[in-house]
């Protein structure tokens, strides 16, 4: 469990890495970028909220959101799951239960492949945010998992 920690922490560092591009300006201000971040987001939102054992339908996938609502979202999601992975135990980790998708299908899968879903993921799209800055002529933001070590580290 201290791995699903530490890619916890790596989440939260490279969320706020792409929020603090997004904000500089240098990205310009293609919406589909802010898109992409407010989905990464949200879905971190939506897992948690099934992870409590939450109805999450009313969540919507894909939300139409500013930076300050990726921003307030971010702060609110790395509150939640430190607080939800402090109370993680190893039984729990295991622990398989039912939950319904956006559309109402139901799957069974366990808090511990949820939580790893969740931290892969967001590195999915935020490379794809990186592409579409680099095709935007903006320099990408390096979110690698091993550069966030090495400066954990402070090496």
């Amino acid at each position: 469990m201290q791995n699903i920690l530490k890619l916890f922490e790596h989440l939260n560092w490279a969320n706020l890495r792409i929020l603090e591009k997004l904000r500089s300006g240098e990205a310009g201000s293609h919406p589909k970028l802010v898109g992409l971040f407010a989905h990464i987001l949200q879905a971190e939102r939506i897992w948690l909220t099934r992870l409590q054992g939450k109805d999450s339908s009313a969540l919507t996938v894909w939300p139409e959101a500013d930076l300050d609502f990726c921003g307030r979202t971010a702060e609110r999601n790395h509150e939640d799951y430190t607080a939800y992975l402090a109370g993680l135990t190893v039984a729990e980790w295991d622990r398989v239960f039912r939950y319904g998708n956006q559309s109402g299908k139901v799957f069974h899968n366990s808090v511990g492949d949820i939580l790893t879903h969740v931290a892969l993921h967001g590195q999915y799209h935020r490379g794809q945010i990186n592409a579409m800055l680099r095709a935007g002529g903006a320099e990408p933001v390096n979110v690698d998992f091993i550069t966030f070590v090495r400066e954990r580290n402070g090496t």
